[in-house]
């Protein structure tokens, strides 16, 4: 962090000096890191500093050094900073937040000063999920879905998602599955074309749920990809990333059906004219296929990857029949 920046915190929190404790994180390919800071000499202890320093060229460690990816990193950021200065007051305690402090840029560095959801009471992470504890997530979810409804991402991705196809034509390029390069673009205008938008969290793996001390509630982090879309797409990006293959299959009526039960008692709650039972038969209709544009992100990026497993085959060969 530089020195100008270090005098912003210290004066933000009428602290006499900012110690760094740890870094939480290195943000992917080397753009900064994610610490926390002990405030000494302040009422808040602890903050949450995001700090991405953009790099000429990006060290990637998958090897997509382009300027695609590194453009796409770049502005992910910006969107971060913007969702959390303009729209991250409209989130309630049913889908929690870290509260936002400070953003602040200056020449090729960023910061984004956020609440200690540790301190605040959400220090659990985890890497998988029982059935109980991914409805906590898909509550999240629907609220936040619920809020958004019908918003425009004004200064945010048009469409949400680190794998929406306008962001990725080097991994569509490499992709060998010619079936589905060829309907890729289908795909995604029948995603894009949907009739009820909300945003989209765009990055909603178990990681960036953050869970109390009892398992109970989660808040959530991470919204460099937030944007426009159908919120079915965040529903299946969260299971896939908590779930194995048998599980979805298991769990996809009841986890779906919890989903859609909590929208609905959500979007009343925001007082919402909303045709619901429209909503929940196009996105209903639209989650095989959201799925499989993940898979198509993951055939071209790492065609290896353990989420490429016989759960997403099954949805893959459903979509390409109902398209």
């Amino acid at each position: 962090m530089n020195k100008k920046f270090e005098e912003i915190v210290e004066k933000l929190f009428n602290a006499s000096s900012i110690k760094e404790l740890e870094v939480v994180q290195s943000l992917w390919s080397g753009y900064g890191k994610l610490s926390r800071l002990e405030l000494i000499g302040s009422q808040t202890k602890t903050v949450i500093a995001k700090n991405i320093i953009l790099p000429i060229q990006a060290n990637h460690p998958r090897g997509w050094n382009t300027n695609n990816s590194h453009q796409r990193k770049v502005k992910s950021y910006k969107v971060e900073s913007y969702w959390y200065t303009n729209y991250a007051n409209n989130s309630n305690e049913d889908c929690r937040i870290a509260k936002h402090y400070y953003s602040a840029e200056e020449n090729n560095e960023l910061l984004i000063l956020l609440e200690d959801l540790d301190a605040s009471g959400f220090p659990i992470r985890k890497s998988s999920l029982n059935k109980n504890e991914i409805k906590i997530c898909l509550k999240w979810l629907a609220n936040f879905h619920a809020i958004f409804m019908n918003t425009k991402p004004t200064n945010l991705w048009e469409v949400g998602t680190y794998w929406n196809l306008a962001t990725r034509p080097d991994e569509l390029e490499v992709m060998k599955n010619i079936e589905l390069k060829e309907a890729a673009h289908l795909i995604d205008e029948k995603l894009n074309s949907c009739k009820f938008q909300t945003f989209v969290h765009g990055d909603a793996k178990v990681a960036n749920f953050c869970f109390s001390k009892d398992l109970k509630y989660v808040a959530v982090v991470d919204f460099q990809y937030v944007g426009g879309g159908c919120g079915i797409k965040d529903v299946i990006y969260l299971m896939g990333s908590c779930l194995s293959d048998d599980e979805c299959e298991k769990h996809e009526s009841e986890l779906l059906d919890f989903y859609f039960k909590e929208l609905k008692q959500a979007l009343l709650k925001n007082n919402s004219s909303i045709n619901f039972s429209e909503l929940e038969k196009e996105w209903r209709y639209l989650y095989p296929i959201a799925w499989t544009d993940f898979t198509r992100f993951l055939l071209g990026w790492m065609p290896t990857h353990q989420k490429l497993n016989r759960y997403s085959y099954q949805l893959l060969t459903k979509t390409l029949e109902l398209i």
